[in-house]
């Protein structure tokens, strides 16, 4: 949540949105991890001129209110990346998914921060979600300096 590194992974993310080639018009997932980088990315999104839709998945409806599930600008029918901070087990994206699909959106994909490789990405893939990470744990640990 530092603004330096909401300023780097805002346009890294919007970057790999564009080369995915899924033509998305929103981005979210579920909270709290997906949400600075959900925001990071829209506000990139703005700044180039091709905005994106910010949005956040609840893990539960809250029991008052509108008791959504999904709260900010979502329309039904919308094209969305679901965001990841770090993907562990790929459980976090499927439950934001299965949110998002029960709204009456269409999941592009999963983008995620850091892919841990632990079978996450694998369980994804095998739900039909297409995963992009930006970087995967066994390039930050080759790039951690050796005391």
């Amino acid at each position: 949540m530092s603004p330096d590194g909401l300023a780097l992974i805002g346009p890294l993310g919007l970057a790999a949105l564009a080369s995915s080639g899924w033509q998305v018009s929103a981005v979210g997932g579920l909270t709290l991890g997906a949400d600075p980088v959900t925001y990071a990315i829209a506000y990139a999104s703005a700044l180039a001129g091709t905005p994106l839709r910010a949005f956040t998945v609840r893990k539960e409806a809250k029991a008052h209110g509108t008791g959504r599930l999904i709260e900010g600008p979502f329309r039904e029918g919308d094209r969305v990346a679901v965001i990841e901070d770090v993907i562990t087990t790929g459980g976090s994206a499927l439950r934001a998914a299965e949110a998002i699909r029960a709204a009456g959106g269409v999941v592009a994909g999963v983008l995620a921060l850091v892919d841990r490789e632990e079978g996450g990405r694998e369980a994804l893939l095998a739900a039909g979600l297409p995963v992009l990470a930006l970087a995967k744990a066994a390039e930050i640990v080759a790039r951690l300096p050796i005391s």
